[in-house]
């Protein structure tokens, strides 16, 4: 891992599943905004073709730090950085240690460090909510706004799974599709999707290719955090009572 040429490749790999995974734009630039959409931020989740680039003699410049593996068995440390201008952390360090106290033990063994991401202008072009790389997770902020803008349609899965936890879609703008987040909303997605998931890939150690790796990291989040916190039915708003009425 500490040869300059491995870790190009391996990281050119993760950040690569990590874009598949959230990407919106499918490679396009986003689209220049008019006067009318002038309000309108595109999403950091919108795709650059940068990221999508097969040119391995490009300098390696990974947008993360690389916390070397300790292997001593004594845990995970949470590294908080500051999340950026116009971005928020989503969850708190105290939440992210209540949430793993709740996996199984053993899925920690090669957990090290948690790092709470900042937000710059390079890394607004990488597309992901978290990501894995060695024994580290990486959790990335989100816009204080809870809005996340994007110049195409989202994919069904897309839409799917960020309804799972509350994200509501719309288009206000012609063109321009909206994702909002309560804070409620995106603690959960966050906590039961994003952290497992990427937890996922870290105890992954028999898959080596794309889409398996991604399709083991995706029942691991259904199972260890969806699932595990209720499913479905733990996420509906609370029926209203209807009173009856007795006719004598």
């Amino acid at each position: 891992m500490r040869d300059t040429q491995q870790v190009y490749e391996f990281f050119k790999v993760r950040l690569a599943m990590s874009t598949q995974r959230r990407s919106q734009l499918n490679g396009l630039r986003p689209k220049k905004t008019t006067r009318a959409q002038t309000a309108v931020r595109w999403s950091r989740r919108a795709r650059s073709p940068q990221f999508g680039s097969q040119n391995v003699r490009a300098p390696f410049a990974p947008p993360e730090d690389w916390h070397e593996p300790r292997n001593d068995g004594k845990g995970y440390r949470i590294v908080v950085q500051d999340p950026g201008e116009g971005y928020s952390h989503v969850v708190t360090p105290e939440q992210i240690r209540a949430r793993l106290a709740q996996v199984p033990q053993e899925f920690l063994k090669g957990l090290e460090v948690v790092q709470f991401s900042t937000m710059t202008r390079k890394k607004q072009s990488f597309p992901c909510y978290g990501m894995q790389w060695g024994s580290t997770l990486y959790l990335y902020p989100l816009e204080t706004s809870l809005e996340e803008w994007f110049s195409v349609p989202p994919q069904p899965q897309v839409v799917t799974e960020s309804r799972m936890y509350g994200g509501r879609w719309d288009e206000p703008v012609n063109g321009s599709w909206r994702l909002t987040w309560t804070k409620a909303a995106i603690t959960d997605f966050y906590l039961n999707n994003i952290l497992i998931h990427e937890l996922g890939h870290l105890i992954d150690d028999r898959n080596t290719g794309y889409t398996d790796r991604e399709r083991y990291a995706e029942w691991f989040a259904i199972h260890y955090g969806y699932r595990a916190t209720g499913g479905a039915d733990s996420r509906r708003p609370n029926p209203k009572v209807r009173r009856r009425h007795h006719v004598k």
